[in-house]
């Protein structure tokens, strides 16, 4: 492809997976700058900053630098082992108010959306009243949020592997299921789909948009390893793009690349957001794991 992606989508970056120490809220939120500072990124997706000066200097950083902002509650949920599709009412309940509890957050950084993620998967037999319950929550959420100002609830889809997150949603048909639902009365609502997750999920891009494309206002780039129990980054742990043990490079980048832009996704008009997911290990740091993620999508998308 000749002409540059920016102008199909705003280029950003999950900071808090590759700043781990911030999923938890805590920890380094000065490297926000590095990423704000950068010409190659138009947006940056962040989670809870539990600091109140701290996430009031993150936000007039991001005033300041023009750039895009999503907000991701999917750390508040998986690191607390919240779980929004429970059977149990209160645990349920809890999960959800863990979550508006977090929306005010969200709307003092200026977030453009709110991601969420399923509950634990379930027996075959429970998974009609689970996915009732998701519906349930998600509404309640979007609902919260809409009251607030209108803020678009988006929920990821994930795995359903004992060694990965083991999500309800899953598949990417049944995600496409919850969508509907939700939209019926909060038609903002939308999926994020992460090439990170498709190798886990038994899904090909391809597969996962004649599924669900319709309801995907999302995308994240990044990698898995599968079937490695010994690998440290068995599993979702996002990977460096091209690792030698994971499941995405340059050549499946840029498949995903090609149905994001069939598909739509890809777009002059909205350019929505398409966001690197990696994570440093062994002897990367951040530095050059960022450059080297760039270098990724760039031949990806030279390909296209």
């Amino acid at each position: 492809m000749k002409e540059p992606l920016r102008d199909y989508c705003k280029i950003g970056l999950v900071h808090f997976m590759l700043w781990k120490d911030a999923i938890k809220g805590e920890g380094d939120f000065l490297s926000v700058k590095t990423i704000l500072d950068d010409p190659y990124f138009d947006a940056i997706e962040v989670g809870w900053i539990n600091d109140d000066a701290v996430r009031a200097s993150v936000a007039e950083q991001v005033r300041a630098s023009g750039k895009a902002l999503a907000f991701a509650g999917q750390p508040v949920l998986l690191t607390q082992q919240l779980d929004l599709n429970n059977l149990d009412g209160a645990v349920r309940a809890k999960a959800v108010a863990a979550i508006l509890d977090v929306a005010p957050q969200a709307y003092e950084l200026g977030a453009q959306g709110f991601g969420v993620v399923s509950g634990a998967a379930v027996p075959e037999s429970d998974k009609p009243a689970a996915k009732e319950l998701l519906v349930k929550s998600l509404k309640e959420i979007a609902g919260a949020l809409e009251a607030r100002g209108g803020m678009p609830l988006v929920m990821e889809t994930f795995d359903q592997l004992s060694y990965g997150k083991n999500r309800l949603i899953g598949p990417n048909a049944d995600a496409a299921e919850i969508a509907a639902a939700v939209r019926a009365d909060f038609p903002s609502f939308g999926l994020m789909i992460d090439l990170s997750h498709l190798p886990l999920q038994g899904e090909t891009p391809r597969q996962a948009f004649a599924a669900a494309g319709a309801y995907i206002v999302h995308a994240h780039v990044g990698n898995c390893v599968m079937n490695k129990p010994a690998h440290p980054m068995n599993g979702d742990f996002h990977p460096p793009l091209c690792d030698p043990d994971g499941e995405n490079g340059v050549e499946e980048v840029a498949e995903y690349l090609r149905v994001l832009l069939e598909s739509g996704y890809l777009n002059k008009e909205t350019r929505p957001f398409l966001s690197f997911e990696v994570s440093v290990y062994k002897d990367w740091t951040q530095e050059a794991l960022l450059e080297q993620s760039k270098e990724v999508l760039d031949q990806a998308w030279a390909r296209v």
